[in-house]
């Protein structure tokens, strides 16, 4: 619903409201049903507004639970609507004039739709404003939890053993996590013997592998398959 004609009936609100006041209980707004307290979700809601003087229009307009106001309708004397945007009709509302009262209908009612509606009419340059008609779905209440909610929750618990409980304590607990422990830390601890045992032999191997290399002996002069050379005597 567009917020700009709500915004417009707020002005108009607080340029009015000392004539207002004077005839702010000659208006009301209620359900069309006097016994219903709480809508249900997808019921039809009828609700009716009578003014003081029905040669004038009426508009219906809600306050959700923030506060906002949002603009419904607006109903001529002659039952002709305006919707938001200026359309004629509404997927979701309805509004009529039967005799001298107002009606709005919610087709469908939904989230949404819950708050306080009012109808408002201008009279003589003058606005004037009903009570507001709470629409609300019923409170809920929480059901204790049954057992079969509770063996649900334990097998939670069971699926996520490797995870820290949020009630520290219990022996099968620990027991749990000393098994999670080991299955982490075992491989990783195998695989560190693995890699040190390998470093262990490849240094030995290395070290081999020199000391042979060292006891080959140079032939003389540095060239491998020469003779010594022999000294001579001059007679």
């Amino acid at each position: 619903m567009a917020r700009s004609p709500a915004l417009l009936l707020l002005l108009s609100l607080g340029l009015c409201c000392t004539g207002a006041q004077g005839q702010r209980n000659t208006m009301e707004a209620r359900f069309l049903n006097r016994n219903m307290k709480h809508p249900q979700e997808g019921q039809r809601l009828e609700l009716k507004c009578r003014p003081f003087n029905s040669d004038n229009g009426v508009s219906w307009i809600r306050q959700d639970k923030d506060g906002k106001l949002h603009f419904i309708v607006y109903i001529s004397p002659l039952s002709r609507t305006t919707f938001p945007q200026n359309e004629r009709t509404s997927s979701q509302f309805e509004g009529s004039k039967q005799g001298s009262s107002f009606r709005l209908v919610v087709k469908n009612f939904k989230a949404q739709d819950q708050g306080t509606y009012f109808c408002i009419a201008n009279i003589n340059q003058m606005l004037y404003f009903s009570s507001g008609q709470p629409a609300f779905f019923p409170a809920t209440t929480t059901a204790a939890p049954t057992t079969a909610a509770a063996t649900t929750q334990s097998s939670h618990v069971n699926k996520d053993i490797c995870m820290p409980s949020s009630e520290p304590g219990t022996s099968s607990e620990n027991i749990l996590n000393l098994y999670c422990e080991i299955f982490i830390w075992a491989p990783l601890a195998g695989v560190c013997l693995v890699l040190l045992v390998a470093l262990i032999v490849t240094i030995v191997l290395c070290q081999k592998t020199r000391r042979r290399r060292c006891r080959c002996k140079r032939p003389p002069n540095g060239k491998p398959g020469a003779k010594p050379c022999v000294p001579t005597r001059h007679i």
